[in-house]
């Protein structure tokens, strides 16, 4: 049975994922939700320098999904709907660092250098908005954290790796659902968040918001 949103069924809320990742859309798939997707095209760099230098990884990470999300909700200004609209923004924290997209070989080479053989934290923010007829109604915000040990790959391995381009574009140069998961040896925490979107805490920011799965799910079994 495949669930997905539904514009015909009265009382259903329907999640509009503030975010490109096509992990994150993987995921809620997966967990029987077809999110409408928009972009929020927040600046994450200069909020983050905009947070001030002694802000701590937590903040960050909370405040860029909270951004996102909101973003995205004043495009629904002029919406009807029910909505509950989720941003997410994933860093890792290793060696006393925030460490984002590398966007560069380069720059995923430096990073593997200190990751391989070693741990990181996997921070995760994430912000659900409710927006009844356009109006924000209701918001909730949290981080999720997973400690995720790395592999040593060689160095055959990790030119391989950086050559297909996975870890240019993704958190911390590494995914646990794709190429990079050959080279995370456990995690501790929630699979979910670490590739990009907490199904246990959304669950729980939901209710926050007063709505559940359930409301996601209404009548949209097909």
């Amino acid at each position: 049975m495949t669930l997905r949103s539904s514009d015909a069924v009265p009382g259903a809320v329907r999640l509009v994922l503030a975010s490109a990742s096509p992990a994150r859309l993987s995921v809620l798939r997966g967990a029987g939700v077809e999110p409408i997707v928009r972009v929020s095209g927040v600046d994450e760099d200069a909020l983050t320098a905009a947070l001030g230098p002694s802000v701590t990884s937590e903040t960050v990470v909370t405040e860029l999904a909270r951004a996102k999300a909101a973003a995205v909700a004043e495009t629904f200004a002029d919406s009807t709907d029910d909505l509950v609209i989720v941003g997410c923004d994933s860093m890792l924290a290793i060696g006393g660092e925030l460490h984002g997209k590398p966007h560069s070989v380069e720059v995923a080479r430096e990073r593997w250098q200190s990751m391989a053989g070693n741990s990181g934290e996997l921070l995760t923010g994430h912000a659900v908005l409710r927006v009844t007829d356009g109006v924000v109604v209701a918001q909730a915000a949290a981080h999720s954290t997973t400690v995720v040990h790395f592999a040593t790959p060689s160095s055959v391995d990790l030119e391989a790796y950086l050559d297909s381009g996975e870890p240019l574009a993704v958190a911390g140069a590494f995914t646990l659902d794709g190429l990079g998961g050959w080279f995370v040896d456990r995690i501790e925490g929630d699979p979910s968040s670490v590739i990009g979107i907490g199904l246990p805490l959304v669950r729980t920011l939901l209710t926050r918001v007063g709505t559940s799965l359930a409301a996601l799910w209404d009548g949209t079994a097909s």
